[in-house]
């Protein structure tokens, strides 16, 4: 390995690869990571610092803080000191956990959403969601201890199983998400299930360009292996989506690459974004800008 490689754990990783896509000037407005990034107060800090959106899986462990509390507690401020003993400091609001938070959400607020078309049919889930706070530290703590913070007002976001037969084992999964008020449930679905595109990369990759058949042991070799495997995947991709392209034009159908839009509909997912999961994966809506290690 080279001398200047030193670990970094994923987050760190995936905090690098948007800082290099953003060097780069790669198209991107929305980072979309699974739980094991979600996870760590530390990466949607980072994305935060760096003003990007986000839509992030989390636990249903994940903390929460509601607006209204956070801006009583606030206004409350420390309770009255009684002249004993040091004075009080100011408590945060309570916290709540995403599955606590949600769990308040009536049954009306769901609505059944579909994002799009997968082998076996139409992918849908009830969805909803509510405006928090993400959070850390509980009330027993003050606003001044090193495990309390409260970071900005954001979308929590939850997906059960569909109302059409789908099976409660999946359980409940769910999102935080840093876009504007205004962003709709639809865009925010939609935006949340675009990490399929990482595993249909690892499946075609592995299986059509070897990017898993590489045995070796030095540094240099393995990126090259990895980055040829990549050229190749995006040849592949570039190659297939201009032929789909071509055969929509003559038919005269609706083409994703033709840069057209629907007339009825608005593309939820207009604009591009970056996706995290799997062992560390980054992709963007625009393949052909998918980053790729150096040699």
């Amino acid at each position: 390995m080279p001398e200047g490689v030193i670990f970094s754990s994923k987050p760190q990783i995936a905090l690098c690869l948007v800082d290099l896509s953003r060097e780069w000037e790669v198209p991107s407005e929305v980072v979309v990571a699974d739980s094991g990034y979600g996870k760590y107060p530390s990466f949607l800090g980072g994305l935060e610092e760096r003003e990007v959106s986000y839509v992030c899986a989390v636990e249903s462990t994940f903390g929460v803080r509601l607006p209204e509390e956070v801006v009583l507690a606030e206004e409350a401020g420390a309770p009255p000191y009684n002249g004993m003993g040091r004075p009080p400091k100011q408590r945060p609001a309570p916290l709540y956990t995403a599955e606590e938070a949600m769990g308040s959400v009536p049954d009306e607020a769901w609505r059944e959403l579909s994002w799009r078309e997968g082998t076996k049919g139409t992918l849908s889930k009830r969805m909803a969601r509510m405006r928090v706070h993400r959070a850390t530290g509980g009330a027993h703590h003050t606003t001044s201890h090193s495990r309390v913070s409260t970071g900005p007002e954001g979308w929590l976001i939850a997906e059960r199983p569909s109302a059409k037969g789908e099976p409660e084992s999946d359980g409940t999964k769910y999102y935080f998400s840093t876009l504007d008020v205004d962003a709709s449930l639809e865009r925010l679905a939609a935006l949340a299930h675009s990490r399929w595109a990482i595993e249909q990369f690892y499946e075609d990759a592995k299986g059509e360009c070897g990017l898993s058949d590489y045995q070796g042991r030095r540094w240099d070799s393995l990126h090259r292996h990895l980055a040829l495997s990549m050229v190749a995947y995006s040849f592949l991709m570039l190659s297939s989506s201009t032929t789909v392209a071509e055969e929509d034009t003559c038919s005269g159908s609706f083409s994703p690459l033709g840069g057209k839009a629907h007339d009825s509909t608005v593309d939820p997912l207009a604009g591009s974004g970056v996706a995290f999961g799997g062992p560390g994966a980054v992709v963007h809506r625009n393949r052909s800008d998918q980053d790729l290690p150096s040699s």
